[in-house]
């Protein structure tokens, strides 16, 4: 990768220009598996395909070749932040989307209800979503283990619900750190970790790895009956990090239904719309509403990556041909950019995250290379005219087709 950008060509940046759109269909790229072609390439796209044809394509590395990227990791790519020098991991993420005001010594980590099994003194994970319990059912259980669990030795608990299997919980203490792993296996068979000590071991470190592991074993006591347990993992205080707009000079709005991208969106101080019923109409709604005032608009999508994980082909491309049906709506506001990608690839075949490039096209009507061929599939994006590219690399894109960079030199 190259420096950061926006600190080398800073001076390049300027305050007007055109409206960019990033529309990020979560986990989009895929890999040929029914009748060897991937979900993009089954999907009934017509209004994609058209306007990949009108576009610049092209595939984008979220991280580095090889590397499986998480979610917090891709995005802060695709928003033209190092990854790996700017490390936010999901506990803040999910504190911070259910609008969560951290205090100085909290610690968050983003926890899934599991179905599990105790054999011996270890707990084993069966299921790492519960099978994806509903929002409802969720708080019925963060009441009853707020009720029963208030502290672990010294340290104050605290419980919230997410959505669905997702709940975030709160450690409030003195002599805590956030460099521990997780204990969360990352696998269906697997037991309940113990957390790993981030680097050298201190005091801090070593306690907070025995608190949440006794927490672990504690919501198991509580719930066993139900045969359900949580998987933590991002342990993670505040963060400091330059906002969006100091670093691009663009009045950004998050438009993210789900608590971790509204979140992230937050650390970078973008405004982050109120969404309600959570539906891709109201973010098109919302879209619309707020177009005039914005210069940048972040626009997310998850159905794609949900499908994905779940190892389910045909929801992925029902999800992929639910966002196409709305593309229309998105191209009458006539953004000077529109660029269409995925912050990482969630192959069904593969059942999660992958290393796979990230399909990638970018319209401009003004700017743009016109491919004038193929479709929005990942095959295509291979021969496109914007060729590989690091994700890091896509904001000054996105600025130099909204006229918002400055000629380099004389």
């Amino acid at each position: 990768m190259i420096n950061d950008f926006s600190k080398r060509f800073r001076d390049l940046i300027k305050e007007d220009g055109g409206k960019i759109i990033l529309c990020v269909l979560d986990g989009l790229g895929g890999i040929p598996y029914k009748d060897g072609k991937s979900e993009l390439e089954v999907a009934n796209t017509p209004n994609l395909d058209s306007l990949a044809r009108d576009s610049a394509k092209g595939l984008h590395i979220p991280v580095e070749f090889g590397i499986t990227p998480g979610s917090g990791p891709s995005h802060l790519a695709l928003f033209g932040y190092d990854p790996v020098e700017n490390i936010i991991k999901r506990g803040i993420l999910e504190a911070l989307g259910i609008g969560l005001v951290p205090e100085k010594n909290e610690i968050f980590a983003r926890g899934n209800f599991a179905k599990c099994v105790q054999e011996g003194d270890k707990i084993k994970v069966l299921d790492r979503r519960a099978g994806r319990i509903s929002t409802e059912d969720n708080k019925k259980l963060v009441q009853i283990l707020s009720e029963k669990i208030k502290k672990i030795e010294d340290v104050e608990v605290s419980f919230y619900t997410v959505k669905e299997h997702r709940v975030c919980i709160s450690f409030r203490g003195e002599g805590l750190s956030d460099d521990i792993g997780d204990t969360d296996p990352q696998k269906e068979g697997e037991f309940i970790r113990y957390p790993s000590v981030v680097g050298d071991a201190t005091y801090e470190k070593e306690k907070m790895a025995k608190i949440a592991y006794q927490l672990s074993l504690e919501i198991f006591e509580v719930l066993h009956d139900k045969g359900l347990c949580i998987l933590m993992r991002g342990f993670s205080k505040v963060p400091q990090i330059e906002s969006f707009q100091e670093k691009w000079k663009l009045k950004a709005l998050a438009i993210a239904s789900y608590p971790m991208y509204r979140g992230l969106a937050k650390i970078l101080g973008m405004d982050v719309a109120e969404i309600h019923s959570g539906t891709l109409e109201e973010q098109i709604d919302i879209l619309k509403e707020s177009f005039s005032v914005y210069d940048f608009f972040y626009f997310h999508f998850k159905m794609t990556d949900s499908a994905g994980e779940d190892g389910n082909f045909d929801e992925k491309v029902r999800a992929i041909e639910k966002f196409d049906s709305v593309l229309p709506k998105i191209l009458l506001l006539k953004p000077d950019v529109l660029a269409i990608t995925g912050d990482h690839s969630t192959p069904s075949k593969i059942g999660g995250h992958s290393f796979h490039p990230v399909p990638l096209l970018i319209y401009s009507e003004k700017r743009a290379f016109r491919d004038g061929f193929g479709r929005f599939t990942e095959r295509d994006c291979m021969r496109g005219s914007l060729g590989t590219i690091y994700a890091v690399h896509l904001m000054p894109l996105l600025l130099a087709h909204a006229g918002r960079l400055e000629k380099f030199g004389a």
